[in-house]
C-alpha cells in the first residue's frame, strides 16, 4: 500500500534533470546552482522562460576600459 521507494526515485529523476541544467547554466554564465530551481514545481517553468529570453552573460560583450577584443581573419 505504502510505496517505499517514492523517495529514492524522486531523487533519482531529480538528478538525471538537475544534471544537464547544471551544465546549461555554467555554459552561459549563470551560478550553476539556479539548475536546482528546476525541481521547483511552476518555477521550473519559469526559470526555462527566464534562460530562453534572458540575455546570457556569456554573451555579453564589454567595452570598458580593459576590455580585450579579439579578431577573426577574413
Amino acid at each position: 500500500m505504502f510505496h517505499h521507494g517514492f523517495g529514492l526515485s524522486w531523487l533519482v529523476v531529480a538528478a538525471i534533470v538537475v544534471v544537464p541544467f547544471w551544465r546549461i547554466c555554467t555554459r552561459v554564465g549563470y551560478s550553476p546552482w539556479l539548475s536546482l530551481l528546476i525541481v521547483v514545481p511552476l518555477v521550473n517553468i519559469g526559470f526555462v522562460y527566464f534562460l530562453a529570453f534572458s540575455e546570457w552573460p556569456s554573451q555579453m560583450t564589454s567595452s570598458g576600459p580593459g576590455a580585450t577584443t579579439t579578431s577573426t581573419p577574413v
